[in-house]
């Protein structure tokens, strides 16, 4: 199968799926998006509580800013150094 093969096939799951919900394919889309963000967060936060990846790096991954990272950090409760600015 080619990737646009897989695509069709992904497009039309999704019409279905729309025609049989109260939402648009834009909102499940979003939907989607909001959940492997998510999932890929709560990965890199397992590897960042371990120490193995550094902040730096997970913003990268991520392509958030590190203000962001620390605001999902202090949401989440985890514990983490805070740097004043002078």
């Amino acid at each position: 199968m080619t990737v646009m093969s897989n695509l069709k096939d992904l497009k039309s799951e999704l019409e279905k799926y729309a025609n049989n919900s109260n939402l648009t394919e834009l909102q499940i889309v979003e939907k989607l998006e909001k959940h492997y963000f998510n999932k890929k967060v709560n990965e890199n936060l397992k590897l960042y509580k371990k120490g193995t990846k550094k902040v730096s790096e997970i913003t990268k991954d991520l392509k958030i800013s590190p203000r962001k990272f620390y605001a999902i950090l202090e949401k989440k409760k985890i514990e983490h150094k805070k740097y004043k600015k002078e």
